[in-house]
């Protein structure tokens, strides 16, 4: 009886929640004190390990920076558990130290510290020595070399440049003059490519490395058999040692689809901050990382590789990605975790089913861009595994986590969240293309449910350094006066909408979100809808000029699941059923395959430019005919209809 007595007054503080709205976030409180107390211990043992590097001995590799002393330290912990698996190739973690010696030795030697190396290699070249703190760009594929050279050139006090590696012609040339390389090591197999490069190369006083034999080219050394004759003994530590955690160590270049690429600025302290990305991501030493990620992008480098280093432990590395090998490769190396970009995971759930995606040992697959559609059957074809979405930028200075598993969030705005990595969400104008601002002057944050910009505060912890090449590059990426005279935020330049429970989802890129008949339009909103049609694959929207009409119309790119056919009829119900009708899509572009970006990345801006002119595409096109409630052939006639202002759209 006392106990049916109390239960009204135990729920009662749970009725009072939901009676003031309190309920849908609290009830993921403990989720959100535990991922805040793990992200705490994070930063306390990043601060020591950078203190402990700071006090000790300058002339050994401990005293380096931050990749020195790491690969040092789990070579002197566990020399002998495997760090990288390529192929039939495998290296320990003491194997990783000795090759990245050699190389940095290699380097050194560049610098012109022959007399302090001692014996190795004699450079009979008048090449001029690389001064401290030269840039020297990597153009390879993923592979050890990849490593051993970037580790090496960290080690010899150099910064490294991530080529992309499909570059070539003038945004190659572009590249290396923005981020002021002085010399290039390029991979062989990309040197017949390179062939009518090389004059301009040369021209620009770049010295010129290849990473393996090469007789072709005059001029052209191979690195790796310079880097084999040095002994592979540690480097003193000072050599390396940053004078200021903010100083530039490295250059990403941005993937470049709006314009030619820009070299983001990564810091010392940036690269520390990303040895806890798998710790975060609650990843442990044993774990086994499959990695299919270009190495000259953050997912690959930073968070694949650093972060693996972070934790000490195996990653499987390989240089494309094959959706038909991928779980024989998980069954042949014990996979644990799965490093993803969202369009990894569509080919996987398009493969036909194998005997090797079942018994598989993957518990958690980590990334960023999974679609809800492809994220559901992914985890209903393949689980039971986690799936851990996450938010981040090459230059930013704010990333998210979504440690529920919530479907299609990518982190969670909790106030616990916001007090270990701060970031706000705030009314933007997609017209002006400007944050709306109030009667003071200041931003106004969204509300539940509303669409708004993500920023980010600028400070000493988390950063904003621009890109190389002038502060100009980065105008438009800070924001001032933002809640309070002077402040300063980050501008990521996406709109993410938060949930009444506290959940992020990301909803558009400020560029890609266009206004037609008066209402903004998120291309992903589009895309998410047309994708839960059985008998399309891949989709991509975009917005197109039309003349004679104000705004952008929709226009989605479509690649049909085989065997099915295109069902126009039954895609004009599903739409007008699901979507307001500003947000229907006006053309339609049937693609035997989709364009993307080295990083899988939809290529949004060329098929804008590409327009919808029948008389110069040749996949088929279509149009809607609003007034017949259907979607037709656009033809040349049809096309010329819709200038003339005949055919409503």
């Amino acid at each position: 009886m006392a106990a049916l007595l109390l239960l009204p007054l135990l729920l009662l503080p749970l009725l009072l929640l939901r009676k003031l709205h309190l309920w849908p976030r609290l009830r993921w409180l403990a989720a959100d004190l535990a991922f805040a107390v793990r992200a705490l211990r994070c930063k306390r043992a990043l601060r020591a390990r950078a203190l402990a590097a700071a006090a000790a001995d300058p002339r050994g590799p401990e005293g380096g920076c931050s990749l020195a002393w790491r690969l040092a330290q789990l070579a002197g912990q566990r020399p002998a558990h495997i760090f990288l698996i390529h192929g039939a190739r495998r290296f320990s973690y003491a194997e990783a130290e000795r090759e990245s010696n050699r190389a940095a030795r290699a380097f050194l030697r560049a610098r012109g510290w022959d007399a302090e190396l001692g014996g190795g290699a004699e450079d009979e070249r008048a090449a001029a020595p690389l001064a401290p703190g030269a840039t020297v760009a990597l153009l390879l594929p993923a592979c050890p070399e990849f490593l051993w050279l970037w580790f090496g050139l960290a080690k010899a006090g150099l910064r490294t440049a991530f080529v992309p590696a499909a570059l070539r012609r003038g945004p190659l040339l572009h590249c290396l003059r923005n981020c002021g390389a002085r010399a290039l090591v390029l991979a062989p197999e990309f040197l017949e490519s390179l062939e009518p490069d090389l004059p301009a190369l040369r021209a620009m006083g770049l010295r010129l490395w290849a990473a393996g034999p090469e007789t072709h080219s005059a001029g052209i050394s191979d690195l790796l058999a310079e880097a084999s004759a040095e002994v592979d003994e540690p480097v003193p530590g000072y050599l390396s040692a940053p004078q200021s955690i903010m100083d530039t160590c490295l250059y990403i270049f941005t993937s470049g689809t709006t314009g030619l690429p820009k070299a983001a600025r990564i810091s010392h302290l940036k690269i520390l901050q990303c040895q806890a990305f798998y710790q975060l991501c609650g990843a442990h030493q044993e774990d086994v990382i499959y990695l299919a990620l270009p190495l000259y992008h953050m997912s690959g480098s930073l968070l694949g590789i650093v972060g693996c280093l972070g934790i000490g432990a195996t990653v499987v590395l390989k240089s494309k990605f094959s959706a038909g090998q991928f779980w024989e490769d998980c069954q042949q190396h014990r996979v644990t975790v799965f490093q993803y970009i969202g369009e990894l995971c569509r080919y996987l759930v398009n493969q036909p089913p194998s005997k090797a995606e079942r018994g598989h040992k993957v518990r958690l697959a980590v990334g960023s861009g999974l679609r809800p559609d492809t994220w559901e059957r992914f985890v209903r074809r393949f689980g039971p595994l986690q799936v851990l979405e996450t938010y981040g930028l090459t230059e930013g200075n704010v990333a998210t986590f979504n440690y529920t598993g919530q479907l299609g969030a990518v982190g969670r705005a909790s106030w616990l969240y916001k007090h270990v990595f701060p970031f706000s969400l705030i009314r933007y104008d997609v017209t002006t293309g400007e944050p709306i601002r109030d009667a003071q002057g200041h931003c106004v944050a969204t509300c539940p449910g509303e669409p708004g910009l993500l920023v980010a505060p600028v400070s000493q912890q988390s950063p904003f350094l621009g890109y190389a090449g002038g502060p100009e590059l980065g105008r438009g990426k800070l924001l001032k006066d933002v809640f309070r005279p002077g402040d300063v935020f980050f501008n990521t330049g996406d709109l993410l909408v938060c949930d009444d429970q506290g959940f992020l989802r990301f909803h558009d890129r400020t560029g890609d979100t266009f206004r037609w008949k008066g209402e903004n339009v998120a291309t992903t909103e589009v895309a998410e809808a047309l994708e839960s049609l059985d008998f399309l694959q891949e989709v991509n929207v975009y917005g197109v000029t039309v003349p004679g009409h104000e705004g952008r119309a929709g226009m989605a790119a479509l690649v049909l699941r085989p065997p099915h056919s295109l069902d126009l009829v039954q895609l004009y119900t599903h739409v007008s059923e699901n979507l307001p009708p500003y947000a229907w899509p006006r053309f339609l572009r049937l693609q035997e395959s989709l364009a993307t970006t080295e990083t899988f990345k939809q290529q949004k801006v060329r098929m804008t430019k590409e327009g919808f002119d029948p008389s110069t595409l040749s996949d088929p096109l279509y149009v809607l005919d609003q007034a017949g409630g259907a979607y037709l052939p656009l033809t040349p006639a049809r096309y010329s209809a819709l200038l003339a202002g005949d055919l409503r759209i």
